[in-house]
């Protein structure tokens, strides 16, 4: 039989255990994108910068790059694999000076990136110039969800009217914190802190895959980031 104390004792060591197996599991990894260090560039050039009063990485198009309708504008970070999880970072974005009318100041986060040579990827971008428009329409496109390189915004939004797309208030050009949960074919997306997500997505198009972490932005935005923290499940 055992003793009322040592059954105490043995289940305090047993919590302690899967308490530390719990920690063990989830491991956070951060990066305050104030250098380049440990940052592969593709299309895009990159320096530290003070935007509003805090420091981060500024991203625009690499006059080497590709013209046409635009390549990939991807920051990726190289030591971060990534499968389920939580991203969290501090994000801002505006049209060059410029840009044509459909510059909307692209700016979001690629996950599960597959192979930067071909760019699969998962993607949550908003559009900042939609958060506050007068057009009803455009405000219901100020977060988009795609899928590189067979899912783009104009696929989904033709075979799916309004299903990865949605509204949530943003000013260009302001800091906003942004935050993704993934678990595998579904992630969501909450913007300013809020507890409810404001972008739902079921069946990621890549399935249940692993990848980097990227910042992701377009030809016609100035983009800046800081403070990526990603928590790997």
């Amino acid at each position: 039989m055992i003793k009322k104390g040592n059954f105490i004792a043995m289940l305090m060591v047993l919590i302690v255990g899967l308490s530390g197996l719990a920690t063990a599991k989830a491991e956070r990894m951060a990066h305050p994108l104030t250098s380049v260090e440990g940052i592969e560039l593709m299309n895009v050039a990159a320096e530290p910068v003070s935007y509003r009063g805090k420091e981060g990485l500024k991203l625009v198009k690499d006059i080497k790059a590709d013209a046409g309708e635009g390549p990939k504008l991807l920051a990726v970070i190289s030591d971060m694999d990534f499968q389920d999880g939580t991203i969290e970072v501090e994000l801002a974005g505006h049209p060059v000076p410029g840009s044509p009318k459909t510059a909307r100041g692209f700016v979001g986060i690629a996950f599960r990136v597959q192979t930067v040579k071909d760019f699969e990827y998962e993607c949550f971008y908003l559009r900042p110039l939609n958060g506050r428009s007068e057009n009803q329409l455009r405000r219901n496109h100020t977060t988009q969800y795609i899928s590189d390189p067979d899912y783009h915004w104009k696929r989904l939004r033709e075979e799916n009217p309004g299903v990865y797309e949605s509204y949530v208030d943003l000013v260009p050009g302001e800091w906003t914190k942004v935050k993704i949960t993934v678990s595998g074919e579904e992630a969501r997306l909450f913007v300013h802190n809020a507890e409810q997500p404001c972008l739902i997505v079921k069946d990621l198009k890549h399935g249940e895959s692993k990848g980097k972490i990227a910042l992701w932005t377009s030809q016609s935005t100035v983009a800046h980031f800081r403070n990526l923290v990603v928590t790997a499940n």
